[in-house]
């Protein structure tokens, strides 16, 4: 933020910092990665991201270029192989980062009592102690990691079985094609294709002759069901595994017992289960939420790495703070900007929390912001960064995926519930600065705007294209991302390699590529063709003719110093620790060391923040996998409604709290993947619009990352504010509570996301019955005016009314009559429709006929919310007004 960052008086003081890697490390328990791992998985990250840009760019035929022979394959895979080799990387990750246990577990605490038993009953010299020891510590030995940083046995043992497991769908993909015709009965015996055993066959029993697909299919499962609890959680291994044994023993449930007789399914063997759940595109661990892992997720998760490891996060972390930082509040201002652009592509509220925390918070702490106010701030904005278009973390590739609608859509329905939600809190900590008396940063501390867009607009560059590729462009989001990923690379090979000095050469370097491109498209590509053809596709080549010209200009200048870029100290450290290993501290200085340390890192962190997602999406694929093979979709859709009573506000709240209360700990993916499988339909069923039905589950589940008792994100902010942790998550849930009513506001009111009904939606299946709007509704103000202009802005109002409501303070102290006043005037602005259908449900249960929410009731109870809000305003205004009159005859006496 400052020229000198040494010498800036609002960055964290050395007591203030923060190990923003033993937070991390304490909430996701993942290993220490250090000498030999490190380089084992980097090296597997870095191949993992390699087989994604491939994928992502040409697709699943596997084939490279030749000088005069053209296209030569390699491999052309099937989408299942694809998902496996995807999910296989993951797995194998995960064994290496995270321990299967640290010894503090209660099963380790149990034998540890028991080998206490045995030598109290017989004496430490007893040749039984010496057994159950010596075995004690061959589990130990074999199985527990308690420093986090030793890769055990057992782990050895799960890469090597994942490696079997992904292996088989690539050399026998044949033997699985026609298994689908035939069953996994068909397929060769374990011991025909193990030979060697053979002569042992008899030690194996009726494992000898069991099909080896069936087994591996077996051993996979319990592979994904391990890494779940590992990197995941215990609690989403054991609902995974639940719904893994209701597919087998459902049938035991007696179809005439009450509500639950319904949840009875047909007989299924052990053979189909397996078959449909690793064996299977459509459903199970490579079903939909995989193959959008494939195909979107990780290419999104390259570019925010790529993207951060430019040094673009401390880039627009420091632009958030000149636009804001002078202002009333500003730090909290400039954290809810910073955070909210950084965890919209970073996919973790967790990881986003704490890196951006650690700069953000102590700012606002030292502002006058309490720790814990400050860190909910943090937390509420990190966790919404997953509702911001246009990536949203991960979410808006499901929501693509699940509702067959275009991701430009997608992003229009999005835009406007979130950038209310981030409005709201920006109300909140105005108004809590406003009741401290917080001002804003000193300007000399700040760096100035416009020099710092001029000097850093390369960072702006790629986000501008990824939106004109997915808007206007409208191409797949797989290509999309991966054109921007080669802008960002081909900008940072420009940005590091120019100075005044090698402005020449990088000129000459580009127009020389340039010509050999042009020659070779005209000449000597296998599709030679006329000139215009030929500076088309040397036009297609931009990006990579700008990286070699910077590449060619860095390798002539090495130890040029670039002023202009400033990459992620995490690339720095990483090279630091390569180049030590080599021998060759020399080449730290090296520029075009840097850029290739760059790409090596950013394939790095990449593949280690796709790990928890791929293996959440692949656990949670299970549940929908079995929803499907066991036919209990339709009979969950009325079960759903029978306990809803034909009320959708009951039917949204049992759908609100199902969201928070499993989202809890568990990544939003997850939770949005379950509850849509099991939800979804019966909203959609209710008439809600099918992308306001996902809005709404995406929502609560986001909102679970900031609720206590479990408020994950919150408990990460914690840490960084040194703050008491429950607080930290009760500020959080209350600068986010507009994200739990808009929800509400945009499910009865779909004008709200931009959706309309279609004229014959009587006629079209419950997903198509509405759209997104286009010109001529807008340019209707019939509808518009009443359908989406007044809801809008109510719910714009409504959130500042609860602010008030919620901090308790607008131009003076609010009394707790006005804070209820206020609280209702919000219900009434933003969603008159659920305070109305809520009093009609409770009506009918006492037998008092209802009737139903008309345009005109909403319309009314909108306006008697505005003026109740507008007298509060006018009220608290006069108050804040005498106050200060008071004040100041007080200071002339």
């Amino acid at each position: 933020m400052t020229a000198d960052p040494g010498d800036d008086p609002d960055r964290p003081d050395a007591d203030e910092e923060t190990d923003t890697d033993a937070i991390l490390q304490e909430i996701e328990r993942k290993r220490s990665i250090r000498g030999w791992l490190a380089v084992a998985v980097a090296t597997i990250g870095i191949a993992f991201s390699a087989f994604q840009l491939w994928f992502a760019a040409r697709g699943q035929a596997f084939e490279v270029t030749l000088p005069v022979y053209g296209e030569f394959e390699l491999a052309t895979l099937q989408l299942l192989q694809v998902n496996a080799i995807h999910v296989g990387f993951a797995l194998v990750l995960t064994f290496l980062m995270y321990p299967a246990t640290t010894g503090d577990g209660p099963v380790t605490r149990r034998l540890a009592a028991f080998g206490e038993g045995v030598r109290d009953r017989f004496g430490a010299g007893h040749p039984v102690t010496r057994g159950v020891e010596r075995v004690g510590d061959g589990l130990r030995w074999a199985f527990v990691d308690p420093d986090l940083d030793r890769v055990t046995p057992m782990d050895l043992v799960l890469i090597a079985i994942a490696f079997l497991s992904v292996a088989y769908f690539v050399t026998d993909f044949q033997e699985i094609q026609n298994m689908r015709v035939f069953g996994l009965r068909s397929g060769r015996p374990v011991v025909e294709v193990f030979t060697f055993l053979e002569p042992v066959a008899w030690l194996f029993g009726p494992l000898a002759d069991t099909s080896y697909a069936f087994a591996l299919g077996v051993v996979g499962v319990l592979l994904v069901l391990e890494a779940t609890r590992r990197a995941i959680s215990l609690y989403l291994m054991i609902i995974v595994a639940a719904f893994v044994v209701y597919a087998r023993w459902g049938f035991v449930i007696p179809q005439d017992a009450a509500y639950v007789g319904v949840l009875s399914i047909p007989p299924l063997s052990w053979e189909s289960i397996v078959q449909n759940l690793w064996y299977n595109t459509e459903n199970g661990v490579f079903g939909i939420p995989v193959t959008v892992s494939v195909q979107f997720i990780y290419i999104f998760i390259l570019f925010g790495a790529f993207l951060e490891m430019s040094g673009a996060g401390q880039w627009f972390i420091d632009l958030a703070y000149a636009a804001t930082g002078t202002r009333k509040g500003g730090p909290a201002k400039a954290s809810i900007l910073a955070s909210g652009f950084m965890g919209t592509i970073s996919g973790s509220s967790i990881a986003n929390t704490v890196t951006t925390g650690a700069f953000t918070i102590p700012l606002m702490k030292r502002s006058g912001y309490s720790p814990e106010f400050a860190g909910g701030v943090e937390s509420s904005a990190s966790s919404g960064g997953q509702i911001l278009p246009p990536v949203m973390g991960a979410a808006a590739f499901l929501i693509v995926q699940y509702t067959a609608t275009p991701f430009a859509d997608v992003i229009i329905v999005a835009t406007i519930p979130a950038i209310v939600f981030f409005f709201g809190v920006w109300v909140m900590v105005h108004f809590e600065a406003s009741r401290v008396g917080i001002g804003g940063l000193d300007p000399a501390d700040l760096v100035q705007p416009w020099n710092h867009l001029r000097s850093g607009w390369f960072y702006l560059a790629p986000i501008l294209l990824l939106l004109y590729y997915l808007i206007v462009e409208r191409l797949s989001v797989a290509r999309s991302a991966w054109f921007t990923l080669i802008a960002i690379t081909a900008l940072i090979a420009l940005v590091a390699a120019y100075s005044d000095e090698t402005r020449g050469r990088l000129v000459a370097s580009f127009v020389g590529i340039s010509l050999l491109a042009f020659a070779w498209n005209l000449v000597g590509s296998a599709d030679a063709g006329t000139v215009g053809a030929a500076l088309n596709a040397t036009l297609g080549q931009i990006g990579w003719i700008l990286m070699g010209a910077g590449v060619l200009t860095l390798a002539s200048k090495p130890r040029l110093d670039s002023s202009l870029l400033e990459l992620d100290q995490q690339v720095d450290d990483s090279l630091a620790a390569v180049t030590g290993w080599i021998d060759r501290p020399d080449l730290r200085d090296n520029g075009l060391a840097r850029f290739v340390g760059f790409i090596g890192k950013s394939m790095d962190a990449g593949a280690r923040t796709a790990v928890p997602i791929v293996i959440a999406v692949a656990a949670a694929g299970v549940i929908p996998g079995v929803i499907s093979v066991s036919g209990l979709g339709p009979n969950l859709v009325a079960l759903i409604r029978s306990v809803a009573g034909g009320s959708l506000v009951l039917l949204l709240l049992i759908t609100a709290v199902s969201c928070i209360i499993l989202g809890m700990g568990m990544p939003t993916t997850v939770t949005y993947i379950i509850l849509v499988s099991m939800l979804g339909p019966a909203l959609v069923g209710f008439g809600i619009p099918e992308l306001a039905a996902h809005l709404f589950i995406l929502y609560f589940g986001v909102i679970a990352d900031i609720t206590p008792p479990v408020a994950v994100a919150a408990y990460a902010a914690s840490g960084v504010a040194k703050s008491d942790p429950f607080q930290t998550g009760i500020e959080a849930f209350s600068l986010s509570l507009n994200k739990a009513i808009v929800p509400f506001a945009f499910v009865l009111t779909p004008g709200i996301v931009l959706l309309r009904e279609n004229p014959d939606a009587a006629d079209l299946p419950p997903g198509e019955k509405f759209r997104v709007l286009d010109a001529a509704d807008l340019t209707d103000p019939a509808w518009a005016i009443p359908e989406v202009v007044i809801p809008v802005v109510g719910v714009f109002l409504g959130v500042v009314a609860l602010a008030a409501t919620v901090i308790g303070y607008v131009y003076a102290d609010v009394s707790r009559l006005d804070r209820a006043l206020f609280a209702l005037s919000s219900l009434l602005l933003m969603a008159p429709s659920l305070a109305v259908s809520g009093t009609y449900d409770l009506l009918e249960l006492v037998g008092v006929a209802s009737g139903e929410v008309t345009l005109f009731l909403d319309l009314v109870l909108r306006a008697v919310g505005l003026l109740l809000f507008a007298a509060l305003l006018v009220r608290n205004r006069r108050r804040g007004s005498a106050g200060t009159e008071s004040g100041r005859t007080a200071e002339a006496v």
